[in-house]
């Protein structure tokens, strides 16, 4: 049986949580664009397929550990201090690829090559999922 209460309190949770973790990965994308030595959302609007596939990844992967965090944790700052921490952890998983095996991703990314992106896209996917197997509440 229904029980409109029950749904009403799930409802409202729900809401908090999904706008908590759209916040956190808005949050992230900001930061994350920040830091890459290019700018995606030009080189996106521009076609470039390679700057759209290495944002993707990095995206998708913070959102996997995002919904380790929402299905780990039970209060909202709980929730908080493990969306942060993630996103910690990618964006620095980011900068070091970058500086021990990509130092000239800049240009390859620009220039839309494929192959550095999908490495760093595998690697931002590959860094999510762990971090949301990590997850303990």
């Amino acid at each position: 049986m229904f029980d409109l209460m029950t749904f009403k309190m799930g409802a409202a949770y729900f809401l908090v949580a999904f706008t908590a973790a759209i916040v956190f990965a808005l949050a992230f994308k900001f930061i994350y664009q920040w830091i890459t030595p290019y700018k995606e959302t030009e080189l996106i609007k521009q076609g470039n397929l390679a700057a759209a596939v290495v944002l993707g990844g990095a995206l998708i992967g913070y959102a996997l550990a995002l919904a380790s965090a929402l299905s780990h944790t039970g209060s909202l700052p709980e929730f908080a201090a493990w969306a942060t921490l993630a996103g910690i952890i990618q964006v620095v998983a980011f900068t070091l690829v970058r500086m021990l095996f990509l130092r000239d991703v800049k240009a390859r990314i620009e220039a839309g090559e494929m192959a550095p992106s999908v490495y760093l896209a595998s690697i931002s996917v590959m860094v999510g999922l762990i971090n949301a197997a990590s997850m303990t509440a």
